[in-house]
């Protein structure tokens, strides 16, 4: 059975180790856009795996995230901490 949740924690996971932003740096991130999140609220909504699609869309957006391949999730062999392609990353000034 698909976990639909377990997909998209890691998915989102994924995008921040990718770019090598913690939880603690979104949780600043989302502020400057006016979401008001703690570092233990997106603590619990990642794990969980159980957050709304506009809490998604505003991670993805904050973090430099444009585009993202669904089909690379499909695969429970994938490793968040493996980069195959240069990803852009926010710079402490940037953040």
């Amino acid at each position: 059975m698909v976990s639909w949740n377990n997909k998209v924690k890691r998915l989102l996971k994924s995008e921040l180790v990718k770019r090598g932003i913690t939880n603690a740096e979104l949780a600043v991130l989302l502020g400057e856009i006016g979401v008001h999140e703690t570092k233990s609220s997106i603590d619990s909504k990642i794990s969980r795996g159980s957050f709304s699609a506009c809490f998604f869309i505003q991670c993805l957006s904050v973090i430099g995230c444009t585009k993202i391949e669904i089909d690379e999730y499909e695969s429970s062999l994938l490793i968040a901490s493996e980069m195959n392609v240069e990803y852009k990353t926010l710079s402490r000034n940037e953040k």
